[in-house]
C-alpha cells in the first residue's frame, strides 16, 4: 500500500530532506526505504542503485540552487549581481547543507549536456562574469576562483570553522568586495 505513492521524484525529495537532516552521506536506499515503509528492493523500480539516487538528488539541488541565484542577480550586473549571486549561494549552502554537499559531488560528464540545471548553472555564472568584460579562458578561471571561494567559506562557515572575534558577515562581504575587485581587474590572458 505504502509502495504506491513512491515515484522517482517523490524518491529523490525525500532524499534531500533526508541529506539535510542527517548529512548528505547518510543518504542511503535503506534508510529511505524505512521512510517509506517498504523493503529496500522496492526502490529499484525508481532508481538504478546508490549511484543514480545521489546524481538525481544532486541535480536536483543543483536546480534548486541556480533558481535561487537567478532570481537574486535577475536584472543586476557588476558588482550588485556578484553580491546577489555570492549572498544566495551561501545562503542556500547554510539552510540546506545536506543538498549543497549533494551539489557537490561529480557528475558523470554524458549527464551534464542533458541537464537543464547545469546548462542554466553556466549560462547565469558566465552570463554575470561577461558584464566583467571576460572570455575564455579567463571565464573558467574566474569561475573556478569564485566556486572555490565560496565553497571554502560556507564549508568552513557550517562546521563553526571562524573563532575569531570579527563577524562572520563582515568578512564574507569584504572577501566578496575581494573578489569584485579581482574581477575588474582580472589578469586577462593574451590572446593569440
Amino acid at each position: 500500500m505504502a509502495r504506491a505513492g513512491i515515484t522517482a521524484d517523490r524518491l529523490v525529495a525525500a532524499a534531500a530532506e533526508l541529506a539535510d537532516e542527517a548529512g548528505f552521506e547518510q543518504v542511503t536506499l535503506s534508510a529511505l526505504a524505512r521512510r517509506f515503509g517498504v523493503k529496500d528492493a522496492s526502490l529499484y523500480s525508481h532508481v538504478r542503485n546508490l549511484g543514480d539516487l545521489r546524481t538525481r538528488l544532486a541535480l536536483y539541488a543543483g536546480g534548486e540552487l541556480i533558481d535561487r541565484v537567478a532570481a537574486a542577480v535577475a536584472g543586476r550586473a557588476g558588482r550588485d549581481a556578484l553580491t546577489a549571486f555570492a549572498d544566495a549561494y551561501r545562503a542556500y549552502a547554510l539552510e540546506h547543507p545536506g543538498r549543497y554537499a549533494a551539489t557537490q559531488i561529480r557528475i558523470d560528464q554524458s549527464l551534464i549536456a542533458d541537464s537543464p540545471a547545469l546548462r542554466r548553472t553556466a549560462e547565469i555564472t558566465y552570463g554575470m562574469l561577461r558584464a566583467y568584460g571576460l572570455a575564455e579562458p579567463d571565464l573558467t578561471d574566474a569561475v573556478r576562483l569564485l566556486r572555490s571561494t565560496f565553497h571554502g567559506y560556507c564549508v568552513l562557515e557550517s562546521a563553526g570553522g571562524f573563532g575569531a572575534g570579527r563577524a562572520v558577515d563582515a568578512s564574507w562581504e569584504k572577501g566578496v568586495e575581494a573578489l569584485h575587485r579581482a574581477l575588474e581587474h582580472w589578469p586577462r590572458e593574451a590572446r593569440g
